[in-house]
């Protein structure tokens, strides 16, 4: 045996360790894609990626192969993405809304590759993953413009799921109509009644009369069936692909800055390393304060009193008691350390009611 041939010995001999180790890997890639899909979490984690890619680079102590090593670690881990999102695929997301509404477009951006599944409004779709016939369901829970989607926080705060993601998705209405229909010709234009509320200067401008309608993207359809040139719907350039419309005027939104942040809810909570010093950690507390006198300025001073900054304090009243509220706090940082473990305690203690809604980054 030649050294050419001695050296291809010992590279197959390594290669058939190697293989053994993949196969090991990968097994636990997919104990990793099911736990993602519990807990509805994304396949690709950039900063963690990126993060591990830059501690590796050390184990190899010849540092002229750092970098290859570098780059055979970004292959193996695009490896392991597509693996996960294989066994991914199957996942069901509900929505509430119909293909080519914001909602359908926050449930692709967060699953691309899962089935969505539309629903008729938030509870049904809150229900679904509930009662197991879905994984997850993607539901708004602010709108820039419009403020905080109520009936979301009431399911948060009485039901069994929490947040594990919030995906944020800019609203961009354009004005959609038949092929062939001309600006000037429009009379009617039917919408959500956001939708019409938002758009309401371009309206104005245009002498156009409004119908309201349940859904942006049932409105884009509504027009596509009806077939009337002087009518338009207010929705997303995605429901004009859709539906076979064509935009008339784009962006006709009064706020430029008009973006909605989507909840992504699941029935098993995904709680932080509690090591983890990530200052992207936030998390979401609901809680009711007992009947008494500044009840409600000590559970906020316990928040306060652990350095957690609230970036959101809402009340909402109990529907089952009259003049009775919950409150919801969004706030940062790792709720899972023992500063947010401790803070939890010190808040059961004056709370009557508390719920951990869940975390995110």
């Amino acid at each position: 045996m030649n050294e050419l041939e001695r050296c291809r010995a010992e590279i197959d001999a390594i290669d058939t360790e190697m293989a053994r180790l993949f196969e090991r890997r990968m097994r636990v890639c997919a104990d990793v894609a099911s736990y993602k899909k519990e807990h509805a979490l994304p396949v690709y984690d950039e900063a963690r990626e990126n993060a591990i890619l830059a501690s590796k680079a050390s184990r190899v102590a010849d540092t002229e192969l750092q970098p290859y090593y570098v780059d055979f670690m970004k292959d193996v881990m695009k490896t392991s993405r597509r693996y996960q999102t294989a066994i991914l695929e199957g996942m069901k997301v509900a929505y509430s809304g119909a293909e080519g509404a914001f909602a359908y477009m926050a449930a692709k951006k967060a699953f691309p590759m899962a089935t969505l599944v539309p629903f008729g409004d938030f509870e049904s779709a809150y229900r679904a993953v509930e009662n197991g016939e879905c994984d997850t369901a993607v539901l708004p829970i602010e709108n820039s413009f419009a403020g905080d989607v109520g009936t979301v926080m009431d399911l948060l705060f009485s039901g069994g799921l929490y947040v594990n993601r919030i995906v944020e998705v800019e609203i961009a209405h354009d004005l959609l109509a038949l092929k062939g229909a001309v600006l000037e010709n429009i009379k009617t234009v039917v919408s959500h009644p956001q939708a019409l509320e938002q758009c309401d200067a371009f309206i104005k401008k245009n002498g156009l009369q409004t119908v309201v309608y349940s859904n942006t993207a049932l409105a884009a359809k509504y027009v596509s069936e009806l077939g009337d040139p002087t009518v338009a719907a207010i929705a997303s350039d995605d429901a004009a692909e859709i539906f076979g419309l064509v935009p008339l005027a784009k962006g006709i939104n009064e706020a430029r800055n008009n973006t909605t942040r989507f909840a992504v809810l699941s029935a098993a909570q995904a709680l932080p390393d509690p090591a983890s010093r990530d200052e992207n950690e936030h998390f979401i507390l609901l809680f009711t304060t007992r009947n008494e006198a500044g009840a409600l300025a000590k559970s906020l001073n316990i928040i306060g009193a652990h350095n957690f900054n609230m970036r959101n304090l809402r009340s909402r009243p109990m529907k089952e008691l009259l003049w009775n509220y919950y409150f919801f706090v969004e706030a940062e940082g790792n709720i899972a350390g023992e500063s947010g473990q401790d803070m939890l305690r010190e808040l059961s203690a004056v709370c009557a009611r508390l719920k951990l809604g869940g975390t995110y980054r």
